[in-house]
């Protein structure tokens, strides 16, 4: 695909048409490799009873950024599937907790390893995998349990996303992708697992073959659509705002 394929001219047009009800997975651990720029849009978007699958439900980050916190606030949110559902500090008290204490969203608690496997298994083509993680615990009541050599598995089901948001360092204009470091982190199998994948990119977008093939970490066959981060104060946290 050509340059002109991919590359949308903001954020808002490359999410505009994310439905209601869409399932819709964010890459990013804490800061690094979050899609701030693509939440905003669709925190401009409206986008109603959506499913959000993230490492955590946001709002922990001080000073606060834009996360999928902000979309559950605004009512847009049924359900986050994720790792973390409580603050790292017993003083902070984070946005999902009195919208899900009041039955307004749903949450779905996934082991982190599961979380990244389910996702990753949803990319490879798996449709289920069996893992020790959460045996005897309450996440495996009324759930397929099988003992293989002796020890018990928890049945668990590939997690596919109809979009995923990831940021990344570096994009050529075939939506190949380098993140830098951290980023590497839900980015990967967030981006293999959905239907459409929507990349807000840092730096300047390279033409077709501007990453060499063994620097490139998501290959473009993934990556639906990209959208460069501009310069403050139209882009949030771009680029130069990054350690390297």
């Amino acid at each position: 695909m050509t340059q002109k394929t991919k590359l949308r001219g903001g954020f808002h047009d490359a999410i505009a048409d994310i439905p209601d009800g869409a399932t819709i997975g964010f890459g990013g651990f804490a800061m690094p490799g979050t899609p701030f720029n693509l939440i905003k849009a669709l925190l401009d978007q409206g986008a109603r009873r959506l499913t959000l699958v993230a490492n955590t439900t946001g709002g922990a980050q001080q000073p606060r950024m834009p996360d999928i916190g902000i979309l559950v606030e605004n009512g847009q949110v049924a359900k986050v599937i994720c790792a973390f559902t409580a603050a790292t500090r017993p003083t902070d008290v984070l946005p999902f907790t009195k919208y899900y204490e009041s039955g307004e969203v749903e949450a779905e608690l996934v082991p982190q390893g599961t979380l990244a496997e389910r996702l990753r298994a949803a990319g490879a083509g798996i449709p289920a995998f069996y893992t020790p993680t959460a045996v005897g615990t309450e996440l495996a009541e009324g759930r397929e349990t099988r003992v293989i050599d002796g020890r018990a598995y928890l049945l668990e089901y590939a997690l596919k996303l109809d979009y995923a948001f990831v940021r990344a360092r570096t994009a050529d204009a075939a939506g190949n992708l380098r993140f830098h470091r951290s980023q590497r982190n839900f980015n990967p199998v967030m981006a293999t697992a959905a239907r459409v994948t929507i990349a807000e990119i840092e730096e300047p977008v390279l033409p077709l073959d501007g990453i060499d093939p063994d620097d490139v970490h998501t290959p473009g066959i993934y990556v639906h659509r990209l959208v460069q981060v501009p310069p403050e104060p139209e882009g949030i946290w771009p680029m130069k705002r990054q350690a390297r």
